[in-house]
């Protein structure tokens, strides 16, 4: 499923070409998505302008003259950036043309996507409103963090991933940032210490930053708006490599499973 650094990435594609463009046509080719899009965009979008893009967790939200255009990718969803003339293939299930004869064409193959209208404040849409803070920002720090932290026994890996205590952060980047915080996905969040938690927000920040200087991860269908990969799947330290020896002390990197997912770490140097 594409995180944060994958839909960052794709926001600062769509931007440089549809920002402050006028939508001309909206086509609808299969609406069955994680929602069904509605048929009414065919005749509200037109004629308006794309005033910005911007994230919020892992949703894009177009900011249009009369609302928000919120789109999600879903677990194999992506967004390209194409003439208006390109042919569709089997899993094009929207197109949004523009007045400069491109076209943002949304790929689903699984259909966990979504397309989604708002007209009001947009920080109080159902799928927004509760979320936590942006991973990026400075308002999350080691302070909140521990704050956020007390008298929890989940892990501290499960709290990473908790969407409405922090944003964006999914799997293949909270098993790095623990990594190379030196903390155990397995410790009980309610467990860490101030000093713990500076370290984990820091190594967040890092990670994220450097997955999207990377391009992010292309694991499986993520690909940025020109149908570049990304290439930060080189560097993991854990992910993906149980089995194999510790990139820093030799151990063999171990796997489990947290809430259905692949957890990664190393137990020497994560404790």
């Amino acid at each position: 499923m594409p995180e944060l650094p994958e839909v960052e990435i794709t926001r600062r594609g769509i931007d440089t070409h549809l920002a402050g463009r006028v939508i001309t046509q909206i086509s609808i080719r299969n609406p069955v998505l994680r929602w069904p899009i509605s048929a009414g965009l065919i005749a509200l979008l037109p004629g308006q302008r794309i005033n910005a893009i911007a994230r919020r967790a892992k949703y894009l939200l177009f900011a249009c003259s009369r609302g928000t255009l919120i789109m999600h990718l879903g677990m194999s969803g992506n967004l390209r950036v194409l003439p208006e003339s390109t042919p569709p293939q089997l899993h094009d299930h929207f197109d949004l043309q523009v007045d400069n004869g491109m076209m943002l064409r949304f790929r689903d193959p699984r259909r966990f996507g979504a397309i989604l209208w708002w007209d009001g404040d947009i920080r109080q849409h159902p799928l927004l409103q509760k979320l936590g803070p942006e991973p990026l920002n400075d308002d999350f720090d080691g302070q909140f963090l521990y704050t956020k932290t007390r008298g929890r026994n989940a892990s501290i890996k499960e709290v990473l991933m908790n969407q409405h205590i922090v944003v964006g952060i999914g799997n293949i980047y909270a098993n790095e940032a623990l990594f190379h915080a030196g903390i155990s996905p397995l410790a009980a969040a309610g467990s860490l210490n101030t000093m713990q938690c500076e370290r984990l927000v820091d190594a967040v920040k890092a990670t994220l930053l450097r997955a999207i200087k990377a391009g992010g991860s292309s694991l499986r269908d993520f690909t940025d708006c020109e149908g570049s990969p990304g290439y930060f799947q080189q560097q993991y330290w854990v992910y993906g490599r149980a089995g194999q020896s510790c990139r820093h002390c030799g151990t063999s990197v171990s796997k489990t499973r947290q809430g259905q997912r692949s957890t990664f770490f190393c137990a020497q140097c994560q404790h």
